[in-house]
């Protein structure tokens, strides 16, 4: 009676959702793992190519008032071509000077997927954790990218623009979501002067009330030491550790 063979990679597989050990069938790979190869790559190309519904998302994001704006790419192949049309408002943009502490920005990105199914909820889970500011309407932005918001920021006259975007999808998660953080938001400013809170979806990621409670974090450092970027360090964890020992940031 024949031994079964010992998988090598099933320890590696049990901890990583990443493509590891997919044997072969003489010199392909299984018909399986090709099939969820063609899948993933797929569902990553619908994601970046899909028109995000706008109004499903001011739907979902009720009773909070919602304004609607463009970047200066006029449809989505120009966007995916042309980066730094995404950068900026459409010309004859208008916005309230608002004089806020913080513009909240919904934008398209790279995945509508991960906006669709995580913006709304990661939005309302932001303005719950910092009840002591004042939030702009939420701006959604069509075929934008994460530097329109300096613009915007800077239009609403916001201390500090929170920006949540859909993130260039992977094949092996098509639907993160990414958030950027910036002090004094005026058209120029270097992406070293950000903060990003990234991988927020339901696949192993961060949830919701884990962004929710970073980000908000990281905002009170942002007022405190009047900055973003490089001389803010994520300690949100340590600062979670410290008031609730042995609970994470759900609990």
């Amino acid at each position: 009676m024949s031994t079964p063979t010992r998988d090598p990679f099933a320890r590696l597989r049990a901890a990583t959702p990443a493509r590891i050990g997919l044997g072969r069938s003489g010199a392909a790979q299984p018909l399986s793992a090709q099939l969820a190869f063609q899948l993933a790559h797929a569902r990553a190309r619908d994601a970046v190519h899909q028109r995000l519904d706008f109004d499903a998302i001011a739907s979902d994001l009720a009773p909070l008032e919602t304004i609607c704006v463009r970047s200066a790419a006029p449809d989505r192949a120009t966007y995916l071509r042309r980066p730094d049309l995404g950068r900026r408002l459409a010309e004859n943009t208008e916005l309230p000077r608002l004089e806020v502490d913080v513009a909240l920005v919904i934008a398209d990105g790279l995945s509508s997927d991960a906006v669709q199914s995580h913006a709304a909820p990661t939005a309302q889970a932001i303005i719950a954790a910092l009840p002591e500011l004042r939030f702009s309407p939420v701006i959604l932005a069509e075929q934008a990218r994460v530097a329109i918001g300096d613009e915007i920021g800077a239009c609403l006259g916001a201390r500090v623009t929170i920006l949540l975007i859909g993130e260039r999808p992977g094949l092996t998660v098509a639907d993160s979501l990414g958030a950027y953080l910036t002090f004094a938001p005026k058209p120029g400013t270097r992406d070293s002067a950000r903060n990003c809170v990234s991988n927020i979806h339901g696949q192993g990621g961060l949830s919701t009330a884990q962004a929710a409670n970073t980000i908000a974090w990281i905002t009170r450092e942002a007022f405190r030491l009047k900055l973003t970027g490089t001389g803010l360090k994520d300690r949100s964890d340590q600062t979670i550790e410290r008031n609730f020992p042995g609970q994470d940031a759900e609990r």
